[in-house]
């Protein structure tokens, strides 16, 4: 079938001709012969074009139309009527209709016409589909959690998304901000513009002011031509500033300049440029307390702090542990190939009682560490390192352990994970990509 059509018309035999017709070019082809039984196939049934006769017993087709796109935006509609004026067209299209004909003046039309509706339909139902995809995997329904703190959390982000209030999340290292921050924007009335996420703890000063606010060509040595920076990229949208207590204090300013007066000005250029972002930032730091020390400028904290929202440690969430490492190793193991992975009871009482100071951003690697070195579908203790084992002891050495078997297997496991690629091995194994060569070659793997 190439489309679902509903014919909405009180004239029988007319109705039943134009569905016939439709019928022989492919489509699947519904009838209505009034306003309130259409409304309730549209209810029930995925419709992509709805054609709509204007006289209806019940309702008017010119308003049924706006109801229509108003309660199924996706769907496009062509209105009918015997008497066609210029009025009720330019009403019809205004209410969102695909277009307006006249019986029996336009047959020729209508085929083509319904193709065009139905293409334009089918279109937006694709968008809607990846967009539902996008809130899935970015959204608040991303965030994994029952717990009251985090609860909270997604409460009061909720609250601030539909706004276009500066927010600032702050809680320790791998709490899951940038997660924050993506659903914030998925949930805000900018999800359509960009999302433009920046470390401002991995560049340095001169770099981070070219890449926040782009250069002219000439500014330095090496700027041959126009950068855009990452506030015009991220216009109309959101951009996320991760680690904003480690930024320079003259940058600050110019910062502070942009939330206030929404312009900055490029890197050797003298005239400002206006932009329309929404800034989320996001620190470890005590902003206040670098405040008070000299390091980060008040008046900033201040302007950055409007909405702020602390998220938790997964120390203050362990009833969440257990859902949380389940979803990151079905995420690992699907990488592998694992039809199946579960965690056993005493694995998840491990889990529980171990102090997560790397938080969610360590659970998962710890998670995904243990579904590489699984044999099983059930992963138990034993595949956790031993300071989660055994925590508060020192590492045992010693041949009794036979390290370097361990440490050839485990080698093994992870290049095996990572289809050989070495470079992304290195970086599960933690080691330089040097080290893996020499240990690839120590142990003849």
């Amino acid at each position: 079938m190439q489309g679902t059509i509903l014919i909405i018309d009180d004239e029988d035999r007319l109705r039943q001709l134009l569905a016939r017709l439709l019928s022989l070019e492919g489509y699947h082809v519904l009838e209505a012969n009034n306003a309130r039984n259409g409304l309730r196939i549209l209810e029930q049934e995925d419709i992509q074009l709805v054609i709509s006769d204007v006289k209806l017993p019940d309702k008017n087709g010119i308003e049924l139309s706006a109801l229509i796109k108003q309660q199924h935006p996706a769907t496009e509609i062509i209105v009918l009527t015997a008497f066609g004026t210029i009025s009720d067209g330019v009403t019809a299209i205004k209410n969102g209709a695909f277009d307006y004909i006249t019986k029996g003046d336009d047959n020729d039309r209508i085929i083509p016409l319904v193709s065009r509706a139905i293409e334009k339909a089918q279109l937006q139902f694709r968008i809607r589909q990846l967009e539902e995809k996008v809130s899935k995997r970015f959204g608040f329904e991303s965030i994994n959690g029952k717990s009251k703190a985090i609860t909270k959390a997604v409460e009061l982000a909720r609250k601030v998304a539909v706004t276009d209030t500066t927010v600032l999340l702050t809680g320790e290292t791998g709490t899951g901000k940038e997660v924050f921050a993506q659903a914030i924007h998925q949930a805000s009335p900018r999800r359509s513009g960009a999302f433009v996420a920046v470390n401002c703890s991995a560049l340095g000063k001169d770099i981070l002011e070219s890449e926040l606010f782009g250069h002219r060509a000439g500014a330095f040595t090496g700027a041959s031509r126009d950068k855009k920076g990452l506030f015009e990229e991220a216009n109309k949208g959101t951009l996320f500033l991760d680690e904003i207590g480690e930024m320079a204090l003259d940058l600050q300013a110019k910062l502070l300049r942009v939330l206030e007066m929404h312009e900055f000005i490029r890197v050797g250029d003298t005239k400002p440029t206006k932009v329309d972002v929404r800034v989320v930032a996001a620190t470890n730091r005590d902003l206040e307390r670098e405040s008070a020390a000299g390091h980060f400028r008040l008046d900033l904290y201040y302007r950055l702090s409007v909405f702020r929202i602390e998220l938790p440690s997964l120390r203050d969430r362990r009833d969440d542990i257990p859902d949380l490492a389940l979803q990151f190793a079905r995420q690992s193991a699907l990488k592998i190939g694992k039809r199946d992975v579960r965690l056993s009871e005493e694995f998840q009482q491990k889990l529980r009682q171990h102090d997560w100071k790397g938080n969610i951003r360590e659970l998962k690697n710890v998670i995904e560490r243990a579904v590489i070195l699984a044999d099983g579908p059930e992963l138990e203790p034993d595949l956790l390192p031993y300071d989660l084992l055994y925590p508060g002891k020192p590492t045992p050495t010693g041949p009794v352990f036979d390290l370097a078997r361990v440490e050839e297997n485990h080698i093994r496991h992870v290049l095996q994970y990572t289809h050989g690629n070495k470079a992304e091995a290195a970086r599960l194994l933690n080691i330089g990509l040097t080290t893996l060569y020499r240990k690839i070659a120590e142990y003849q793997i």
